[in-house]
């Protein structure tokens, strides 16, 4: 495979917006190189936003994910059918690119097959920075352009950490400035203690497990502290339930959802080969992965005191990371209230809740899994417009 190979291609021409895939190399020595799918805002989108989608795993594809099954233009059926569009697309309000990261995703890939055993949330930060810095210099319209990060799930970690080194690097002046404004995280993996114990009590308080259990892990676990060695309070763990996806779904919906993912590798992307199959999630790279901090707590603390606006928002059936974890995180943080807990409507009807923090908003979207814009796509929608133009959920 030829790293400095760059692949440019048009997707659907008779669409009023303008759509490429490509690659990226953010390491030319190994052939690092990172695949992107690019979609234009459907209006005005010479004045619209920039966003960066990433899905998380680590290891999931957010080509296959995040365009494909949440928020792009299209949606893919099984089985190679055709393509169908997606009223409740995010490209509505923001131009978006939705990133394969890190290599061994997706369809990005290295040509030192060693760097698929070292992949950590730091290389993963530094490899996604490369490709912001050298996506900017192929799009140099959008170098100014206000620029926001969004995802789900482990992107939890990759999105503040990248904001991180956006921020550490914009302070020399001979590096590209990027115009952050704002992350949003869905159902995020944000910080361990606050997240196994969410999981517990959420479970606890949803019949997901007996009382005897849930007392059990309560009052033998010290959840900042867990670790291998806690045999009685492993002995508890073992015999949680494991509620993915959905709480309130068939557990054959959310691997619909994944199969629906897998089949978008029939799309005609014009990707380079390459030496393993195309996978919605790399089990490889989860397991191999070599760094991955118990907290981001500390750097989402630095991106609040710098007034990068903030959201988090949880579906509010989901099992994977429930919505009691988001909550935890965020009175860990110790954050001032500024607009108290509310219901947020569209069309008189109750979509989810609200609540506002210092440079952070808190949001549930009712009725959403893990994936919130699969389950939910338009109240997604109303979310997401809302979060860039830097207002509320509406009250009314």
């Amino acid at each position: 495979m030829n790293p400095m190979k760059f692949v440019k291609k048009e997707l659907f021409k008779d669409r009023p917006y303008n759509e490429f895939t490509r690659y990226v190399t953010v390491d030319s020595e190994a052939g690092r190189a990172l695949f992107y799918y690019f979609v234009e805002s459907l209006k005005d989108s010479s004045s619209k936003p920039l966003v960066l989608w990433l899905n998380g795993g680590p290891g999931c594809s957010s080509f296959g994910a995040g365009a494909m099954m949440e928020i792009g233009p299209f949606r893919v059926y099984k089985n190679g059918k055709p393509l169908y569009q997606n009223e409740y697309a995010w490209h509505r309000d923001a131009n978006i690119v939705f990133l394969e990261s890190p290599a061994g995703v997706g369809f990005s890939y290295s040509n030192a097959t060693s760097d698929y055993k070292l992949s950590g949330d730091s290389r993963t930060a530094q490899d996604s920075y490369s490709f912001l810095v050298n996506w900017l210099d192929r799009f140099p319209e959008y170098k100014t352009r206000e620029f926001f990060i969004a995802g789900e799930s482990y992107a939890g970690h990759y999105i503040p950490q990248l904001a991180q080194v956006i921020l550490h690097n914009n302070k020399y002046n001979n590096r590209t400035i990027i115009n952050l404004q704002g992350i949003a995280m869905g159902n995020a993996y944000i910080d361990f203690e606050t997240t196994v114990k969410g999981v517990v009590d959420f479970y606890g308080t949803q019949a997901l497990m007996p009382d005897e259990i849930h007392h059990g892990l309560t009052s033998n676990c010290d959840f900042a502290l867990l670790n291998t060695s806690d045999k009685v309070c492993l002995e508890y763990v073992n015999k949680a339930t494991n509620a993915a996806g959905d709480i309130y779904a068939p557990l054959k919906l959310y691997q619909n959802i994944l199969e629906h993912s897998r089949s978008s590798e029939s799309s005609t992307l014009n990707v380079n080969s390459l030496p393993y199959p195309w996978q919605s999630c790399s089990g490889d790279i989860t397991r191999l992965w070599t760094d991955k901090p118990l907290t981001v707590l500390p750097i989402i603390q630095e991106l609040v005191a710098q007034e990068i606006r903030l959201w988090i928002y949880s579906g509010d059936t989901d099992g994977t990371v429930p919505v009691t974890c988001s909550r935890y995180a965020i009175n860990k943080l110790g954050t001032p209230v500024k607009t108290t807990w509310y219901p947020w409507y569209t069309e008189g009807e109750v979509e989810g809740y609200a609540a506002g923090f210092q440079n952070l908003t808190f949001v549930t979207v009712r009725g959403a899994g893990h994936f919130v814009p699969s389950y939910q796509l338009a109240r997604a929608l109303v979310l997401f417009s809302s979060f860039v133009n830097g207002k509320l959920p509406p009250s009314a």
